[in-house]
């Protein structure tokens, strides 16, 4: 089955709560934790979402190699910049998939333009 959002005009944290459901399959009657169902969602319109001014500089992403001295800060705003506004919405999706195998492979199925 195939999902399309909109996400024009809309914050980033409501369209990933959204997403998640989707592509865990909760929305459905045969929904199971083991099992990926076989779904697509495809948000649309990623660059014209609202993104607060001041979140932008506030808020930050973590990323540690696991090697002493490898953290890695970066703001909104710079994953903005060199990512785009999509990468904003993915990294979201990401956090809110239960945290198991299943995970990359329900990533595989968010299509994000």
């Amino acid at each position: 089955m195939k999902y399309t959002i909109d996400a024009k005009n809309k914050v980033p944290g409501r369209i990933a709560t959204e997403v998640a459901v989707l592509l865990m399959g909760k929305n459905r009657t045969d929904f199971a934790r083991n099992r990926i169902p076989k779904v697509e969602v495809e948000v649309l319109n990623s660059d014209s979402m609202k993104l607060d001014a001041k979140k932008l500089k506030a808020k930050k992403y973590y990323s540690h190699s696991g090697y002493p001295g490898s953290l890695k800060i970066r703001s909104q705003e710079q994953i903005v910049r060199t990512k785009g506004a999509g990468e904003v919405l993915r990294r979201a999706v990401y956090g809110m998939l239960p945290k198991n195998k299943l995970r990359s492979r329900m990533m595989k199925n968010l299509k994000i333009k």
